[in-house]
């Protein structure tokens, strides 16, 4: 049976500019860092796809080594995108990255032309798409210049292989440097994506006064610290969960899990309770708060994990109490 999208797919969607670019994002975007490689159950994933366009989150984000295997998670994509959401590319913002290890050989990592334009053509034939709408240097590489790892971007997007270009992972010293190069290059960095969480807040110690500086947008990775800042860990490490799956590919391990985190992890959870909302609901809602932040996406494994996570869009504001508590219990 074809599908056919939600008619009232844009109806309870928010959206933000992203920094002082053309280009809107949903306030919750999919990603597919798990859950949506080879080793997974594929119609899963497809319904997590539909389900997730069904209710207005237009942008979908990959990077080439997700999976696992490596760059299994693009041909995921790829084939939900030719089975069902095709006719509605346009309304689709698909990015995806590199710059971690994919090819044996010294152009199979890190930041140099050769690897960076190498990897989105190797890309966009898994996804099969004749272009991404961001493409985002992965992480900084501490060998090639930076110069070079920035013009790399510029080409992508003079190519019309990616319409915008992007970071990720940068310090705020090393994204004030590439913001520069881009802008001089006449491709500015619209955006750049970064984990942050209630429980790793290094972005607002400079990064997020230089995006807004800058004008460029914040993506915020890992808003629930992969999962623990939700109920799953509470009464320990549940059978099914990603801490206890051992996947790898940068999924949460069992030593996060200790008894300081989830005495944080009760105490905030029944905050949340207070506010109508669950403890991960909270924890989206707190890294929405900040207007600087364009989007926040979503790590899920189940339909029903999305769609518990859009009811956070029901409640972003907090309260000087509320804050306060939340930094109180962080201490």
């Amino acid at each position: 049976m074809n599908y056919t999208a939600s008619p009232q797919r844009y109806q309870e969607m928010e959206y933000r500019r992203c920094g002082k670019s053309g280009l809107k994002l949903p306030a919750l975007s999919l990603g597919l860092w798990h859950n949506f490689g080879g080793i997974d159950n594929f119609e899963n994933a497809r319904a997590i796809l539909k389900l997730a366009f069904d209710s207005g989150v237009t942008h979908i984000d990959l990077a080439n080594n997700y999976g696992p295997p490596a760059g299994s998670a693009e041909e995921t994509f790829g084939q939900v995108l030719k089975k069902d959401l095709k006719p509605y590319r346009d309304e689709l913002v698909i990015t995806t990255k590199a710059g971690f290890y994919m090819w044996e050989g010294p152009y199979g990592e890190w930041g140099s032309k050769k690897y960076l334009v190498s990897s989105l053509d190797q890309s966009l034939k898994r996804m099969g798409l004749d272009y991404v709408d961001i493409f985002y240097h992965h992480r900084p590489d501490p060998e090639t210049p930076l110069e070079e790892t920035m013009a790399a971007l510029d080409l992508i997007v003079r190519q019309g292989k990616a319409l915008y270009a992007g970071i990720s992972n940068y310090s705020a010293a090393d994204t004030e440097k590439a913001a520069k190069i881009l802008k001089e290059l006449g491709t500015p960095c619209i955006i750049h994506q970064a984990k942050y969480s209630m429980f790793d807040r290094w972005v607002e110690g400079g990064l997020l006064d230089v995006l807004e500086a800058n004008g460029a947008g914040c993506v915020a990775f890992s808003p629930l610290a992969q999962g623990l800042l939700s109920n799953k860990y509470i009464k320990g490490i549940p059978a099914d969960s990603r801490a206890a799956s051992g996947r790898g590919n940068g999924a949460i391990e069992e030593s996060r899990i200790t008894e300081a985190n989830v005495n944080k992890v009760i105490k905030l959870n029944e905050l949340a309770v207070k506010r109508g909302q669950n403890l991960a609901q909270m924890a989206l809602s707190w890294v929405l708060k900040d207007p600087r932040i364009t989007s926040v996406i979503l790590g899920v494994s189940k339909p029903q994990q999305l769609t518990d996570s859009l009811e956070c869009l029901k409640n972003t504001s907090f309260s000087d109490s509320e804050l306060q508590e939340i930094n109180s219990i962080l201490a």
